[in-house]
């Protein structure tokens, strides 16, 4: 039997499935494509699934798509100890953001399984269904489906911008399981994922120890003039939809300034109608995105923007339709699980610091059913939602031997 003491992960394996699953989706500047209940994304589901069943796990799939694969432990009467992240991407994704939470994890039960080694606990590993949020709004929605944030209907009611709902694509790949969402019940759950921010890097430290995740806010508004002709419209007649879009642009962005340096507000999708060269903008349509960590500071930001509004639209003789989508509080993680993660970092020989996610992950919804936390490792640069987003072979490593070593200091732990 191999003690806890020598279980290593295999860093060339975990990075050949990093770099072999890349191609499901493959973009040609390097990233990946692959969204949300895309054939893309029945294509690695379809993967993972093999995959664990190589390993003896048992792979049940829920009713809004989540799947998990579980790995038997001496007492199967305990509730399991579980990783996971996420394999959907952004429309010119990278590499690593999310899929490193399910490979990572992956890789724990490949390292487990291939030395025999027992915990007392059940270990499951977790593929959340539409994390990004970048085809079907909003983000985290199965997670939130599961902790009770939203509910079945809201999801399967979804829609991309094509107009197909959520319901018939997960149908469509064949991934609309049997079991609730919510009744399969959690004991723990440990989320690697990669930084998505400089701070790690700039410190040269290899892991960031997650103690919460900031509130975020996302907001959609439609603002509505009159299409005319460019040439034979007078500028102080015209109403120009995209000129009140982009003013508002401005706002959003002074907004998040006037509450620096821990706010950021973003204008990340917008679609101008008619959209020709010669038509002044008839119809804009555009997204808000707020984030900080404390929400009395998000609210005082909703109440900058709704009121920026009016000041805008009306002097330009506009009309605008607004609505809140998306709502994500702050979430503390659970102390225990974060002490773990610290326990593991330590024992695997790894600088770290404590840190609050800048970015909205599953976890923040899970932790509201089940004790849970983060693992955090560098990404160059910082960059993330883009094809140049780049972790290495290294750090990757890292993350999943800190997932490990957390993984079973908890199973320990809980064991007695």
């Amino acid at each position: 039997m191999t003690s806890l003491a020598n279980l290593k992960i295999n860093p060339q394996r975990l990075w050949d499935a990093l770099m072999d699953t890349a191609k499901i989706g493959g973009t040609a500047k390097g990233g990946i494509r692959r969204l949300t209940l895309s054939d893309e994304d029945k294509r690695v589901r379809d993967w993972f699934k093999a995959e664990c069943e190589k390993l003896g796990c048992t792979v049940t799939v829920d009713e809004v798509g989540n799947m998990f694969a579980r790995r038997p432990g001496k007492d199967n009467a305990r509730l399991p100890i579980c990783m996971g992240s996420h394999l959907d991407t952004q429309p010119t994704g990278g590499k690593f953001d999310g899929v490193l939470g399910v490979l990572g994890g992956l890789e724990v039960l490949r390292t487990l399984h291939e030395t025999g080694y027992e915990t007392t606990s059940p270990i499951e590993l977790v593929n959340w269904t539409n994390e990004e949020g970048s085809r079907f709004a909003p983000a985290m929605l199965a997670s939130g489906v599961f902790a009770g944030v939203f509910t079945t209907d809201y999801a399967y009611t979804r829609e991309d911008r094509d107009g197909k709902a959520y319901k018939d694509e997960l149908e469509r790949i064949g991934y609309r399981g049997e079991e609730k969402a919510g009744g399969h019940t959690l004991g723990a759950m440990f989320e690697l994922h990669i930084e998505q921010g400089p701070i790690l890097e700039d410190e040269s430290r290899m892991i960031g120890v997650v103690t919460g995740v900031q509130g975020m806010r996302w907001y959609e508004v439609t603002v509505t003039g009159q299409d005319a002709h460019t040439g034979a419209t007078p500028m102080h007649l015209r109403k120009n939809a995209l000129l009140g879009a982009a003013r508002m642009i401005e706002a959003v962005h002074q907004i998040a300034i006037d509450h620096a340096p821990l706010a950021v507000g973003t204008v990340g999708l917008i679609e101008n109608r008619p959209n020709s060269r010669n038509v002044v903008p008839g119809e804009v349509f555009f997204t808000v995105d707020f984030r900080h960590p404390d929400e009395a500071v998000l609210d005082t930001m909703e109440s900058a923007f709704r009121a920026a509004l009016p000041k805008v639209m009306e002097p330009l003789k506009l009309t605008f339709e607004e609505k809140r989508i998306w709502m994500s509080p702050a979430v503390k993680f659970h102390p225990d699980l974060i002490d773990c993660v610290r326990n593991g970092a330590d024992k695997a020989g790894f600088a770290h610091r404590d840190m609050v996610s800048g970015a909205g992950h599953d976890a923040a919804y899970i932790a509201r059913v089940a004790p849970t936390t983060m693992i955090f490792v560098p990404c160059l640069g910082g960059i993330s939602h883009n094809e140049a987003e780049s972790t290495t072979f290294d750090e990757c490593a890292a993350g999943a031997q800190v997932l490990l070593e957390a993984v079973l200091e908890y199973d320990k732990r809980t064991a007695g």
